[in-house]
């Protein structure tokens, strides 16, 4: 499946998305990749969704793939994510969509509807990071924070040559080797920046999300424990749960679970139109 690379500026700041399907449908589901990681990890669920007829757009964050890479700590918190999501729909003269994304891409997406509920129509949550993941989230990359200060020649040295790897066929493979060779600056403020700001919005705001929402996951991961995402489904008005049977069964054997989404989406994009029908 092809797709049309493009950039917008937002807050100062460039930042590259891919527009997979019909460029002129407003059935819009925005894709989001987890932390370090960027647009390759969603390459093949973008593409099976697209040719199921549906429009997925993949961006990369602020710091993360092709997007600009400031070193101030202080431009990167997840609710500031979310602005950037905003900008992307005001860039694609689009009102409203489904976003979702995997783990830090999850929630930008539950603080975006939180915090601006008319621009979301629907929720596709996959390995949310919430109350049982944070004391692990934080034992995991407090270290990294540190080897990127404390060990930065070390560091640029090792990547500046996993930059020089060219891209494999493996969209997910390529999402790793990208984020191993993020200069130790950026890598340091990213994660700084993550640690110290709001990881999702509070459970009171997470309850009063309307948006229909499917929530993926799986068993046996402690940076995305299963009960997180049990809880959100439960918690959510509109929430619903879809256990995966593997952590890597979305990217390596798709099928199923992009069934499940494209149906999920028909579903929303359906309700709408019965919306809009009724106001008629």
């Amino acid at each position: 499946m092809t797709f049309r690379t493009s950039r917008f500026m937002c807050d100062g700041h460039q930042l590259v998305y891919d527009d997979y399907g019909d460029p002129g449908s407003d059935r819009l589901l925005v894709y989001i990749h987890g932390l370090m990681l960027d647009s390759e990890i969603n390459r093949g669920i973008a593409g099976a969704l697209a040719d199921g007829g549906h429009r997925v757009v993949l961006i990369d964050l602020l710091g993360h793939g092709r997007s600009d890479k400031p070193t101030h700590a202080s431009e990167y918190r997840i609710d500031t994510y979310a602005e950037q999501v905003v900008g992307l729909l005001d860039h694609l003269e689009v009102p409203a969509a489904v976003l979702g994304g995997m783990s830090l891409g999850a929630n930008v997406s539950l603080f975006t509807a939180s915090r601006h509920p008319e621009r979301v129509r629907g929720l596709v949550l996959e390995m949310p990071v919430l109350e049982w993941a944070v004391p692990t989230a934080a034992l995991l990359f407090a270290p990294m924070v540190l080897a990127a200060h404390y060990g930065r020649p070390v560091m640029s040295r090792l990547s500046s040559l996993l930059a020089r790897v060219p891209d494999t066929p493996i969209g997910p493979l390529n999402s790793f080797l990208h984020a191993a060779s993020l200069p130790p600056d950026s890598l340091a403020a990213l994660l700084h920046g993550i640690l110290v700001g709001p990881v999702a919005p509070t459970a009171e705001e997470r309850s009063a999300i309307q948006a229909p929402a499917l929530v993926l996951a799986h068993r046996n991961d402690l940076i995305h424990p299963f009960d997180d995402a049990h809880n959100l489904a439960r918690l959510l008005p509109h929430g619903r749960l879809e256990r995966a049977r593997s952590p890597v069964e979305l990217r390596l054997r798709p099928d199923r679970l992009t069934d499940v989404i494209a149906t999920f989406l028909d579903e929303v994009w359906a309700s709408d139109e019965h919306v809009d029908a009724r106001a008629g």
